[in-house]
């Protein structure tokens, strides 16, 4: 018998969002991302929407996550679709004669919402606040459950690949074996494209894996995370095989207290700005300013990138609940680069790093392969 009612993180999690529709006088919002549908529902289903109103909550989709919605999001309307996704909204929209639907319009194609307003003559199309952004930023204890199982999925899988890198081996072949040992440790899929970059490679932030291979000295920079039950982490080490050049140990140093620091101003109502200034002074300070070139970091959750940003240019202050990564770097054009990051979860007190892999310098000079 299909449930009657959503279980009750769901109803809190749809309660507020229909308080946040009301205060900003939303009829009606129209949900493409697909993530957002996670979030509110639980329904996982691609290619679909969710139409929110102030009594209704309909999924809409077709045929072939039928069965999925049954399982997952029993107790919401459906309308499965036989044409295009928009004819279909378009006909939910008129049986429940809106006369006014917010869109996320940074979810919506040109192509999509020209067709939804030739359909939808008569209803106005207006583009929804960001309303996701507040709900999402913050987590629960099931969502940390959740994120800290990626966390110990994705190092388990960085140790076991450590333990099969060699000599001539490949950048692509490293992602390979990275993402096999997630795999088998649970992992639906890469948080992201995984980065493996060598040396001179290392020196792009998002270096793309290709054919260098690991050589006697050379630096190596992986950028990796695994996802569990929608939620992921998303972690950097950069390790040198054998020995360390002297221009890179001074740099990974750099890079290792400028994460140290900046993680210990991570507390509830500290400005995002000020701690990124505080890795980015150190960075400068020592002369490498100009070679970080990227924010601090940013929120974590069901996007490997979500609210908030912090950045020089963020006006946020840190709430408790919310999850960000902390990943200063140092980037030297041709040369090679280090990026240390970790997962950090803002607490009532202050902050509780959920990542727990080694980063001390001697632990970053691996022993000699064959």
């Amino acid at each position: 018998m299909a449930q009657a009612t959503p279980s009750p993180v769901y109803r809190q999690r749809i309660r507020d969002l229909r308080q946040a529709l009301t205060r900003h006088k939303i009829p009606a919002l129209l949900i493409t991302n697909r993530f957002d549908h996670v979030h509110l529902t639980g329904f996982t289903g691609e290619d679909s929407a969710v139409l929110v109103t102030r009594t209704a909550v309909q999924i809409i989709s077709d045929g072939r996550f039928a069965t999925s919605i049954r399982k997952e999001a029993p107790w919401a309307k459906v309308a499965l679709r036989k044409g295009t996704l928009e004819e279909e909204i378009v006909k939910v929209v008129k049986v429940l004669r809106l006369r006014s639907v917010a869109v996320q319009a940074e979810y919506l194609t040109v192509a999509a919402r020209r067709e939804l307003q030739r359909g939808l003559r008569g209803v106005k199309l207006i583009d929804a606040p960001p309303v996701f952004r507040e709900l999402r930023i913050s987590k629960s204890a099931d969502e940390l459950k959740l994120i800290n199982k990626a966390a110990r999925i994705a190092e388990e899988a960085y140790r076991a690949t450590l333990a099969t890198l060699r000599l001539g081996q490949t950048e692509l072949e490293i992602a390979a074996r990275l993402e096999y040992e997630m795999k088998r440790r649970g992992s639906t899929a890469p948080a992201f494209d995984s980065i493996v970059a060598i040396d001179g490679n290392a020196a792009l932030p998002h270096a793309v894996p290709g054919t260098r291979k690991l050589k006697r000295g050379c630096t190596l920079l992986l950028d990796w995370g695994a996802t569990y039950g929608f939620y992921r982490s998303d972690l950097t080490r950069t390790v040198f095989i054998g020995s360390i050049p002297p221009k890179m140990r001074e740099v990974y140093a750099l890079v290792l207290a400028a994460e140290q620091m900046a993680i210990a101003a991570v507390r509830p109502g500290a400005r995002m700005c000020d701690v990124d200034a505080v890795a980015r002074r150190h960075i400068a300070d020592a002369g490498y300013g100009e070679f970080f070139n990227h924010g601090l970091g940013h929120g974590l959750g069901l996007d490997v990138h979500e609210a908030p940003s912090l950045r020089w240019s963020s006006t946020e202050t840190f709430r408790a609940g919310m999850v960000v990564t902390v990943e200063p770097g140092i980037y030297l054009p041709g040369v090679g680069g280090v990026r240390i990051e970790d997962d950090v979860l803002v607490t009532s007190t202050g902050h509780k790093v959920l990542t727990r892999l080694d980063k001390d310098l001697d632990s970053a000079v691996l022993a000699p392969l064959r």
